[in-house]
Order: structure tokens, then C-alpha cells, then sequence
């Protein structure tokens, strides 16, 4: 076997405590981060910022010698709008968008008509009267009856026969009265929208309330014919917990798909709505200020 490399202990040896002095004064050799070890291979050499269980900083944490602390700067990402998106953002000075407008515009005031049914803590969103094509039957009606009780009349009249001429003169303002209460009745039927319900108030002697409160409508649809489409009305279909409700299927509504956007923002966004309330009345009292 061959011996230890340096000379052999000797406790004799006057040197010995010389060399042990100088050994336990000799620095500890540390790990470097910035490139290989420095000497001639004696050993490794470390790094100060050697520590235990914390290996080499993350991507984004600082390297203040605090491992575990991220920068917030390292890790943002600045979003990215496409101008799609930014134009649908962009809105006039009255807040409106300015694309294609998908909600119709907010009434200040209930007329006298509505206001009646609606309790002080209900906020007001709108009424609308049923298209005109609901009156397309009487109206019809009405010329059809002009025309022929018209052409009746005269050719009675000149039978002599006053007495059927009188019955046929009769008849027809019996028939334009039929008509003037069908246009009477459309314009006293409403359909009404607030932040609580929407409601229908129809008839002219009886007067008809129904309403469904918007908390209560798990399903809404609207549906459009044909004719429909070209003319911009629909029927509207609301659902309450599968119940039949006294509101429930409304007829020959306008502008249908803003009228749906409307209530369903009402149902899902009512903050939405508050803040555009809120919005217009600043401008409204800086515009009366000016």
C-alpha cells in the first residue's frame, strides 16, 4: 500500500503546528455563478449567494438575493385589442356606441297612462304600443265594408229603395265604429318594462293589468314570421318556472330583437343600465348648466 500524500505525522515534527495553523486559515472555496471555477482544480469553488433549498431563481423572480419574490414586470403582458374590438368599445360625447345601436333609446318619463301602475321604488325603462301591423284586419275590414256597403248604397239608391239604403248606411258606420274601437284599443294597449317586471295594460272601459316579474322568468324567446321580418315585429314567449302565467305570449311587438336585447340586459345587466341611466343625467344637467 502506498502512503499518504504529504509527510508522514511526526509528533516531534517542529512544523507541524505551523502547517496547521495555516491550513485552519485557508478561505473555504465557493461555487461562482459567472463562469467556470477559478484555480487549478484544487476543488470546487461556490457561489455567495448559496443557500439551502432555493435552486436558481425562477423566470420573473427578483435576483435581489430574496428568492420566492416575483416581479410583477417580468410577467405582464400587455393585452391585445384587435380595432374590431375597439370600435365596438368607441362611443359618441352622448355615451352611445357608435356601430350599429343595439338597444333602443331610454325614456325620461312614464306617460299618464302608465304611470299609475308603477310604485314609487319601481324605475321606469320604457313602453311600447303593439306594431301597426295588429291593425291590419280591421283596418282592412273597414275599406272592405266602405267600398261594398259604398257601391250597396248607390245601387239601392237608385232602386228607390230608401229604407235597405238607410240599412246599408247604418251598417257601415256600425262598421267604422267597430274599427275606431280596434284603433282605440291599440293605442291604449301597452307593454311595459321595468327593473322589476314587465307588464301588458290593455282595454278601454275594462282595463286589463298583467305583469311577471323579471325575477321569475326562466325563459324568454320572440319569434318571427315572414312577414315579420320584413315589417319588424314578432311575438314575444315568456316562461315562469313552467307555470302558466297570465303574461305569457304578446303579440305583434316593434323592433323585437332590440326590444329582447333590452329586457334580457335588464335580467342580466341591470348595473349596465343604472350606470347608462346615471351617465345621460350628468350630461343632461351639464348641457342645462351650459
Amino acid at each position: 500500500m502506498g502512503s499518504p500524500s504529504g509527510p508522514p505525522f511526526d509528533p516531534d515534527d517542529p512544523d507541524r503546528e505551523r502547517r496547521e495553523r495555516e491550513r485552519d486559515t485557508e478561505p473555504i472555496p465557493r461555487y461562482r455563478d459567472d463562469g467556470p471555477p477559478r484555480g487549478s482544480g484544487d476543488g470546487p469553488v461556490f457561489s455567495d449567494d448559496i443557500g439551502y433549498g432555493d435552486g436558481p431563481p425562477h423566470a420573473g423572480e427578483a435576483r435581489s438575493g430574496q428568492t420566492g419574490v416575483r416581479d410583477p414586470e417580468a410577467e405582464y403582458q400587455r393585452p391585445t385589442i384587435s380595432e374590431e374590438e375597439l370600435a365596438g368599445l368607441r362611443v359618441d360625447a352622448s355615451g352611445m356606441p357608435l356601430g350599429p345601436r343595439r338597444v333602443l333609446p331610454l325614456e325620461d318619463e312614464p306617460s299618464s297612462l302608465v304611470a299609475r301602475y308603477l310604485f314609487p321604488t319601481e324605475r321606469y325603462r320604457g313602453e311600447w304600443k303593439r306594431h301597426w301591423i295588429h291593425l291590419t284586419t280591421p283596418v282592412l275590414i273597414g275599406v272592405g265594408a266602405t267600398f261594398i256597403l259604398g257601391y250597396l248604397s248607390g245601387f239601392l239608391a237608385g232602386q228607390d229603395v230608401s229604407a235597405l239604403t238607410t240599412v246599408a248606411v247604418l251598417l257601415w258606420f256600425a262598421v267604422m265604429g267597430w274599427v275606431a274601437w280596434r284603433v282605440a284599443d291599440w293605442w291604449y294597449d301597452r307593454f311595459i318594462l321595468t327593473n322589476k317586471r314587465v307588464m301588458v295594460v290593455n282595454g278601454i272601459i275594462t282595463r286589463k293589468v298583467a305583469m311577471m316579474p323579471l325575477a321569475r322568468v326562466t325563459d324568454m324567446k320572440y319569434e318571427q314570421s315572414p312577414t315579420g321580418r320584413a315589417f319588424n315585429y314578432g311575438t314575444f314567449v315568456l316562461e315562469s318556472a313552467g307555470q302558466d302565467q297570465a303574461l305569457r305570449e304578446i303579440k305583434n311587438l316593434p323592433n323585437p330583437n332590440e326590444l329582447y336585447l333590452r329586457v334580457v340586459e335588464e335580467m342580466y345587466e341591470p348595473q349596465a343600465v343604472e350606470a347608462r341611466l346615471g351617465k345621460e343625467a350628468d350630461e343632461a344637467k351639464a348641457d342645462d348648466g351650459a
